[in-house]
């Protein structure tokens, strides 16, 4: 196997530590040929669809590539605004306010941001940062919650794109956060600020991106930690397990997922005499497909087609003052030992 020649760097560049916040992906545009690409390279992770190759890639490529980019690419233009896809406008965001928030904490340190399927790639980003000089780099993906099909996956990135290297950085992960006191708080705040606009709802939906009910019986902590999380916000807010029910969307395929499921679980609260609902989706620190689409319409459909009156998707962290400090106060647990002090020389220049 042979390995890529290391970059030449000017005289004196100083060794340099760098955050990498990574997140999910996004098509380049919300048309079929994109979400195509986008989504060949999704459903092809093992680490997503957890089927042998040889019985998944004909479904993939003979049947899902030919019939669902069209229909998800209707879906992404529903949401698309002036400046891209959602995601990547809000994951940009986070970085530049964490490079900033860094700094103002002492920290001298590169903060880029990167996509697992789509761009920018984590070798795209990673490639970048070790030609400017960065010996030692922080993975942060932003997934709060654990799972084998979201955060393994960005290892698994990382760790592909260093088969091909011949010096590696220094590198550290983050594995999760489901329970951070700071991650915590920003959800409390971003809830409890909402209410105070628009009232309180009959009862609260803590709606997680759903997994297949098969990699928790394998093992995966997603679902408990989710739980956790929901237990943790609901106690914050003083809420009672009658005032608030965590549930799970975004199923494909035939399998059991975990449940409940969100829509059947709206739709059932309506039907049930109650009147008004408020969706928040913890597992999502940034507003996507997912919660502006799904949630925002397709669900907010059903409840109020099956005699709800009211709908509130309450938005996710995005650029909330408390969620970035809690990246902040993240990253910088992570980064301890490491020079990134304004006392030494200066990173990533």
């Amino acid at each position: 196997m042979s390995f890529r020649p290391e970059p030449a760097l000017a005289d004196g560049t100083p060794e340099g530590t760098a955050v990498l916040l990574c997140n999910l992906g996004t098509p380049d545009a919300p048309t079929a040929p994109a979400l195509r690409r986008y989504l060949a390279e999704f459903l092809g992770d093992p680490r997503v669809v957890e089927i042998p190759p040889l019985a998944w890639k004909p479904v993939l490529h003979g049947i899902i590539l030919r019939t669902r980019p069209a229909k998800s690419a209707a879906k992404y233009a529903s949401i698309w605004t002036p400046d891209g896809s959602p995601l990547k406008v809000w994951t940009e965001k986070q970085a530049t306010l964490l490079r900033g928030y860094l700094g103002e904490r002492g920290h001298r340190v590169a903060v880029e941001y990167a996509m697992r399927y789509g761009q920018p790639s984590i070798a795209t980003r990673l490639d970048a940062l070790k030609a400017r000089g960065a010996t030692r780099v922080l993975v942060l993906p932003l997934y709060p919650q654990y799972s084998c099909t979201t955060t393994a996956s960005v290892l698994d990135a990382v760790q592909a794109w260093g088969r091909g290297v011949r010096r590696l950085p220094e590198f550290r992960f983050v594995n999760q956060y489901h329970d951070h006191p700071g991650y915590i708080d920003a959800l409390v705040r971003r809830i409890s600020q909402y209410w105070m606009t628009h009232g309180r709802p009959d009862r609260l939906v803590l709606s997680f991106h759903g997994v297949p009910q098969r990699t928790r019986e394998l093992g995966d902590p997603y679902h408990d930690q989710c739980h956790a999380t929901a237990r943790a916000v609901a106690a914050r807010l003083g809420l009672d397990d009658s005032q608030y029910v965590v549930t799970f969307q975004s199923r494909f395929g035939r399998a059991t997922w975990l449940q409940p499921y969100t829509e059947p679980t709206v739709v059932g609260l309506a039907r049930a005499g109650v009147r008004r609902v408020d969706v928040i989706c913890p597992g999502f620190v940034s507003d996507c497909i997912e919660t502006l689409e799904e949630i925002g319409m397709e669900v907010r459909q059903a409840f109020l087609g099956a005699g709800g009156q009211a709908f509130h998707h309450i938005p996710c962290l995005n650029d909330l003052h408390e969620w970035i400090a809690a990246l902040a106060a993240i990253a910088e647990q992570h980064l301890a030992g490491w020079p990134t002090r304004a006392s030494a020389p200066r990173p990533l220049m």
